[in-house]
């Protein structure tokens, strides 16, 4: 039986958090995580976290960005423990990497028609993280748990 990993996009990281303006599927995604935990490995892609980060450090409301802040933080404390619903992925952002950004991460599309489509770069480092682990690991099924239509059609 082939093992299934999906590596969790910054929509569903925002609707976990509950990300104002990025969080209009939260109790959908509270409950998929669920099931997920049950069908499949998750990994948290570097890029999401970063991005996520980001989303937060946007909101206007002081209280509200320092809630959100502080649950990313306990979650991210949560992965270095080994208590997470998902285990951190690493990539070191050399050559390998920006050579496989620029070839359009394993879709066959080079990065410029991505921008051209509106795949944002955060998605294609998402993109690449994954052909670097397909490289990596062998006899899985890797997808990519996301709420972007954009980036589902490459999953």
């Amino acid at each position: 039986m082939v093992r299934k990993v999906e590596f969790v996009d910054t929509s569903i990281l925002c609707n976990l958090l509950d990300v104002p303006g990025r969080n209009q599927d939260y109790e959908a995604v509270a409950r998929e995580l669920k099931e997920k935990r049950q069908e499949c490995d998750l990994i948290l892609p570097i890029t999401a976290v970063i991005e996520t980060g980001n989303h937060i450090a946007q909101l206007s409301d002081g209280r509200v960005r320092r809630d959100r802040a502080d649950k990313l933080h306990a979650l991210l404390e949560l992965v270095i423990t080994g208590r997470a619903p998902w285990v951190l992925h690493t990539v070191e952002w050399g050559e390998d990497f920006l050579h496989s950004l620029l070839a359009g991460a394993g879709t066959g599309t080079p990065f410029s028609d991505h921008v051209m489509a509106k795949l944002g770069l955060g998605d294609l480092c998402i993109l690449a993280e994954r052909e670097l682990y397909r490289t990596r690991v062998v006899n899985v099924e890797v997808g990519i748990w996301t709420l972007d239509t954009q980036l589902r059609s490459h999953s």
